[in-house]
């Protein structure tokens, strides 16, 4: 018996409390409004302050004095009799502060008669100041609305309030109860959207997953006859600025179904339950649609993985609108003829449950276009632009290896911008290459101020730089070596990066080596270093990091890799001992070490030609691979991006691509010398 009231006793456990009531600000409103509705009934009150009294009391009122007007209200046979402040005391029997203005007493008449005969009565025995008015009407209705009119102007403030901030959290003019709709954009049958796939240049295997998709929901029994079924949702990732988005309209300008886009930040909001609401809300509008397609930009905003921090707290709100997405895509229920289609460039933080066979059945990879796609990219954006013969899509597109098309976007608008600043009417090959100087590095700056003793160490530099880039076989080939200062560098030399997929061990030394050649020059040919070569130490560090950490490229710790590529990390801890620590630093030291050296003999031995490289940068400022090539003869090893380009002309001698200091260019290997302290 014990056991059983004690099996159906309350726990006293404090985690079992009784679930609080989510706290919504309009209530906070309503109070607030309420308060004000009270103070103003309270005031009204005081402020026409009266009693009812008998005729007897009335004439006592009079003959004292006590009445300053008599209204006479014929219909109703009453008086409104108003009190003298002086007799307020005597009247009501409280002090005149707490009655309100105009008090007044209320007397049932047998007729107006009778008090005008009253009035003329006391007028002939005293010479009081009394007025007499009649008054035929009764309370109007618009008297009693002007009593309610303040009550309902605040209720009617209250409702527009609540209407406007509720449409604003909504995203419609339904009101509060619109807060959990979908603010998805709909592009029905017939829609003005007149984005196609000959507007996606590149992408030949994405477009071609994507189009049969599109083909699926044209033509379903092509695919149903022999027991295909359609993918119930496609996810693409890539980087940025890839043409994601674009694809996706062209899936809305082509497939003749419902479309439906919105991006992942629209499911979240201030409100508890409105993501999984406007979840609900959206598959609920593409069944009445169907068959349709879904498109959630940026889903990574609601698609993070679930507890990835559990010791840092979590989005209680985030995982239950990803739960009812997860439950809406491939749960109890089914969804017959909806596709969704979601992009993104972070795919390593999703959550596996979203990634998995029968929610996102595939995943199609939108990579950075190669030379081939970068043709077509080009031949896309430069429809509108008025060029002349001397633009070579062929050279644009090998000048621009790493380029996204949005960079290549960019590129065609700012050289249409610098034609028409200088006064063109179409643009030329030169203007395309000062655009791709004016994104990448910035305006120059020749009006900065530098000494003479600065310049020829940013001349020693860079031309250090150079002469490695033309004696490592590995090096990436020069295109332009400068000393005139570009956003935040000084001085760059800029290299055309060869396109590889994969990267040996001896290539990334002869890089590491080129890296350090303006550090190099510097101790050989001027005696002291400079903090010039902070962009150079930073890179070479890193990669000497990831060669030995992450690809085992080291004789002590050879074919192990630290690197966790799932994304989960490895929380506060370490992946090695303390031992194995001190071992990877030593070996970062002694590869670093080891091409510094390799770089200082390879100078010391290039000595007259680098010195007639460096005085040719003070006096020229600007020297590209010919000038390189006048000074060391030929280069003995050619890439295949130098092969490619001979295939249409020579390396230009007026090419100048540029990067900013301590940024990542697009494509262009850059080295950021004597950057500003």
């Amino acid at each position: 018996m014990d056991n059983f009231n004690k099996g159906n006793s309350k726990p006293k456990d404090s985690n079992n409390k009784i679930p609080k009531m989510p706290f919504n600000l309009y209530w906070v409103y309503l109070l607030v409004f309420g308060t004000i509705i009270g103070i103003y009934i309270f005031q009204g009150n005081n402020t026409f302050s009266s009693k009812e009294v008998s005729w007897s009391e009335f004439e006592g009122y009079v003959k004292d004095n006590s009445i300053s007007k008599i209204v006479v209200e014929n219909e109703a046979n009453t008086l409104k009799a108003y009190v003298r402040k002086d007799s307020v005391p005597k009247v009501f029997k409280e002090n005149a502060d707490k009655i309100g203005a105009n008090p007044f007493v209320i007397v049932k008449v047998a007729s107006a008669k009778a008090v005008s005969d009253f009035y003329a009565e006391i007028q002939s025995k005293y010479d009081y100041d009394i007025e007499l008015k009649y008054d035929p009407n009764t309370t109007s209705v618009w008297q009693v609305l002007g009593s309610f009119l303040p009550i309902l102007l605040i209720f009617g403030l209250f409702i527009y309030m609540m209407r406007r901030m509720s449409g604003a959290g909504g995203g419609g003019g339904g009101g509060v109860f619109s807060v959990g709709k979908s603010k998805a954009q709909l592009y029905d049958k017939g829609s003005d959207l007149r984005v196609s796939f000959k507007d996606v240049a590149g992408l030949s295997e994405a477009k071609e997953e994507i189009q049969e998709i599109v083909e699926f929901l044209k033509n379903p029994s092509r695919y149903t006859e022999i027991g295909g079924k359609i993918p119930k949702g496609a996810l693409l990732v890539g980087p940025p600025g890839t043409g994601k988005t674009l694809l996706a309209k062209a899936v809305a300008g082509e497939a003749n179904v419902p479309f439906f886009s919105l991006s992942g930040s629209d499911f979240v909001e201030m409100f508890v339950g409105v993501g999984a609401s406007r979840v609900r809300d959206l598959f609920k509008q593409a069944k009445e649609k169907s068959p349709c397609i879904i498109f959630i930009d940026e889903i990574d905003a609601i698609g993070r993985a679930r507890g990835r921090n559990p010791n840092m707290g979590s989005n209680d709100e985030r995982e239950n609108t990803l739960n009812q997405l997860l439950t809406e895509m491939d749960g109890f229920g089914t969804n017959s003829g909806i596709i969704v289609l979601a992009a993104t460039n972070r795919a390593d933080i999703l959550d596996k449950a979203l990634l998995r066979a029968g929610r996102f059945d595939r995943q199609i990879s939108v990579d950075l276009p190669d030379l081939n796609d970068r043709k077509e990219i080009f031949k896309v954006h430069l429809r509108p632009v008025k060029i002349d013969d001397s633009v070579d899509v062929d050279f644009l597109a090998r000048q621009t290896p790493g380029f996204s098309g949005a960079d290549i976007a960019n590129v065609c608008n700012e050289a249409a911008l610098i034609a028409a600043r200088q006064g063109k009417k179409i643009v030329q090959k030169e203007d395309f290459i000062s655009a791709v100087d004016r994104i990448i590095g910035g305006l120059e700056k020749k009006n900065k101020v530098t000494t003479l003793e600065e310049r020829k160490t940013i001349a020693i530099h860079e031309a250090g730089h150079a002469t490695l880039s033309w004696f490592l076989q590995y090096a990436n080939p020069l295109v332009k070596v400068t000393i005139v200062p570009r956003g935040k560098a000084l001085g760059a030399a800029w290299y055309l990066p060869e396109e590889r997929q994969i990267t040996t061990k001896e290539q990334m030394l002869d890089e590491m080596c080129a890296l350090l050649g303006g550090r190099a020059a510097e101790e050989v040919f001027v005696g002291h270093i400079s903090s010039g070569a902070a962009n150079d130490l930073e890179r070479v560090t890193k990669m000497a990091y990831a060669m030995i950490s992450y690809l085992g490229m080291s004789d002590k710790l050879a074919n192990i890799s630290y690197y966790d590529s799932s994304g989960e990390g490895y929380g506060f801890t370490k992946p090695y001992s303390e031992e194995t620590a001190l071992l990877i630093d030593k070996e970062v030291h002694s590869m670093i070490n080891e091409q510094y050296e390799r770089a200082k003999t390879i100078l010391r031995e290039r000595a007259d030609g680098h010195g007639q490289l460096a005085n040719m940068l003070i006096t020229e400022e600007v020297i590209f691979a010919e000038d390189l090539k006048k000074i060391f003869g030929e280069r003995q090893w050619i890439s295949r991006t130098e092969e490619l380009l001979k295939e249409t002309e020579e390396l230009p001698e007026h090419v100048e691509i540029e990067t900013k200091a301590g940024e990542d260019a697009p494509g262009i290997l850059s080295e950021e010398d004597q950057s500003e302290e």
